[in-house]
């Protein structure tokens, strides 16, 4: 089980997927997170709320003169740099046999957009995440879910990820867990597993 942001996705040109948006698109990231991310993200994120619903009108008071889409098409470009190198590695370990799946704190749209229109879908062989789920790491229903749908047992599975709470979680439900910092080869990281 592989995380996607801060392991696979990475922001183009580092920093946070909204340091250039009131640049780009006249809208402060302080205003977005009162009206938007603050009062209607876990909403979104856990699938009880979809994110067109929850941002037009947010965006309607804070920034008129933006469609959901624009911003929506601005947010996931900007957030979508692939780790070539590690996906190169994993690539390998999924030739040799190795089963590889997402395992992610998505909602709908935006794990569509990283399946589909970057084509993680052609690299792993599912993907699981917070709003299909209905519950997001670290939170034990995340990875019992995750369990339920695969048919793996829980020391049959490993989590790479990039947040040592989220590791921490897996490695409590009996999972093996790395965590990802993007220094060490995954091979090494892998043979202390």
């Amino acid at each position: 089980m592989v995380d996607v942001d801060g392991v696979l996705v990475h922001p183009h040109g580092g920093g946070h997927w909204s340091d250039r948006l009131e640049a780009d698109l006249g809208l402060s990231r302080a205003d977005l997170d009162r009206a938007f991310f603050a009062p209607h993200w876990q909403d979104v994120m856990l699938g009880r709320a979809d994110l067109f619903d929850r941002l037009a009108p947010a965006l309607a008071q804070i920034a008129p003169h933006l469609s959901p889409q624009t911003l929506v098409d601005y947010w996931f470009a900007a957030d979508a740099r692939l780790d070539e190198a590690l996906l190169g590695d994993l690539a390998v370990l999924r030739a040799g046999g190795l089963a590889l799946h997402l395992a992610t704190v998505q909602e709908h749209h935006r794990a569509r957009y990283l399946w589909e229109t970057l084509g993680l879908k052609a690299r792993f062989d599912a993907m699981h995440y917070a709003a299909d789920l209905g519950s997001a790491k670290p939170d034990p229903a995340f990875y019992a879910a995750i369990e339920a749908r695969t048919g793996y047992a829980p020391l049959e599975l490993a989590l790479l990820d990039d947040r040592p709470a989220n590791v921490a979680a897996a490695r409590a439900r009996g999972w093996g867990g790395l965590i990802w910092d993007g220094r060490r080869p995954l091979g090494d990281l892998l043979a202390e597993l």
